[in-house]
């Protein structure tokens, strides 16, 4: 999420040039195909109709995804603690590294940007917690123990 950009203002967007190009974009390519004649060996038609599968595959997705941000009750997310939506910052106690994380929906995580989904195990091992709290969390390669040392929730973050 960008600076003053939401979720769902960055899916609509989306949404809105996909289905543009689904809707007039992509009939074009496929009727200038077409028009060249043998549809079995015409590399074009066959682009365009992939092109096509894909873009309503994504369409489908992110009306879903939208469909779910309707559901999240943001009245419901905590003031004052980690939830969805939340940046915050942890020291690891082990090496004194600082991490920076934001809790997304589940299907949006970027790991390598620090976007983890709610449902992971990191995520639910500091939801609910808030600035001072010292946290241990289960990962694949033992425990880690965090410190929380900053939070901006999804509220403060509108």
């Amino acid at each position: 999420m960008g600076a003053g950009t939401s979720l769902k203002e960055m899916l609509e967007s989306e949404l809105k040039v996909l289905e543009r190009e689904l809707k007039i974009e992509i009939p074009q390519a496929i009727k200038t195909a077409v028009a060249m004649g043998d549809l079995r060996e015409n590399a074009e038609y066959h682009a365009a109709l992939e092109r096509q599968r894909f873009l309503q595959a994504r369409t489908g997705q992110i009306k879903q995804r939208l469909a779910e941000l309707s559901l999240v009750r943001f009245d419901q997310v905590p003031r004052d603690k980690i939830g969805l939506g939340s940046l915050f910052t942890v020291v690891d106690s082990e090496d004194g590294k600082e991490i920076r994380y934001e809790i997304v929906m589940e299907g949006m995580a970027d790991p390598a940007r620090g976007m983890i989904s709610i449902a992971s195990p990191l995520a639910r091992g500091f939801v609910n917690r808030k600035v001072g709290d010292e946290v241990t969390i289960s990962v694949p390669s033992g425990k880690r123990s965090y410190e929380i040392t900053d939070l901006k929730t999804a509220h403060e973050r509108e």
